[in-house]
């Protein structure tokens, strides 16, 4: 009798996790803050931000017509416009300052080096007449060690040519040897026939049915007088 349908006594208790408490995802919170209009969007966000929209408006509508007509409207930042042109010529007339100082610590610089490598070449002079007798000896030594080289070399050529010639030789001499015992007229060759090993024997096709093994097999048209019942009465009950 199954006991699906009766209550448990002791239900089973899960144990608590080590990491702590367990929560569903959609039971952690969540839209903690309000979103707020940027500047631009409108709103509270723009009506705070100090400037004046329609000031900035006309000014724009009367420039633009003033250029239409031609006539000549001054700008709001023209004095920023002459206080920065004004600063320009102090910076450019700084800066060539600089480039001159510069020019000046570059051409000291390079007078010094000069004088160095001027000083290195002098020593260099001094060693070139010992540099030059150790050429000449090893250029001496290298001349020696060529011919050394050449003479080897001279003798390895002779020894191959004089191999050649041999093996050439000999392989006249083989072929020579080759035409002559290819001819029958000149080799006395046997052309009697080959007797068979069992030419002598005294008792020769011995074995039963070597009489027939050359005979035509012929079909017949009768059980008894057939060429398998004759070897099948032979071999079984004679």
């Amino acid at each position: 009798m199954t006991t699906a349908h009766r209550p448990t006594f002791d239900p089973a208790r899960g144990k608590e996790a080590a990491r702590g408490v367990a929560y569903h995802q959609r039971l952690l919170p969540a839209h903690t803050f309000l979103k707020h209009r940027q500047a631009g969007q409108g709103g509270a966000a723009d009506s705070n931000s100090g400037r004046d929209l329609r000031a900035e408006l006309l000014e724009a509508e009367a420039r633009h017509f003033a250029k239409k007509n031609g006539t000549y409207v001054p700008d709001t930042d023209s004095t920023t416009e002459v206080s920065a042109t004004s600063k320009r010529p102090l910076d450019t007339i700084a800066a060539g300052e600089d480039d001159e100082d510069d020019e000046a610590v570059q051409k000291r610089r390079r007078i010094e080096m000069l004088e160095k490598y001027r000083d290195v070449d002098a020593d260099d002079s001094s060693d070139d007449s010992d540099s030059s007798d150790d050429d000449d000896e090893e250029e001496d030594e290298t001349a020696a060690l060529m011919r050394e080289l050449e003479k080897i070399k001279k003798e390895r050529a002779e020894a191959k040519a004089k191999e050649e010639a041999e093996r050439a030789a000999e392989e006249a001499e083989q072929r020579e040897i080759d035409v002559a015992r290819g001819n029958p007229l000149l080799n006395s060759n046997d052309f009697t026939i080959k007797r068979r090993w069992d030419d002598d024997v005294v008792f020769k096709n011995q074995a039963r049915g070597t009489e027939d093994r050359n005979k035509k097999k012929e079909f017949i048209n009768d059980m008894l007088r057939s060429d398998f019942h004759k070897k099948f009465m032979s071999k079984y009950v004679r």
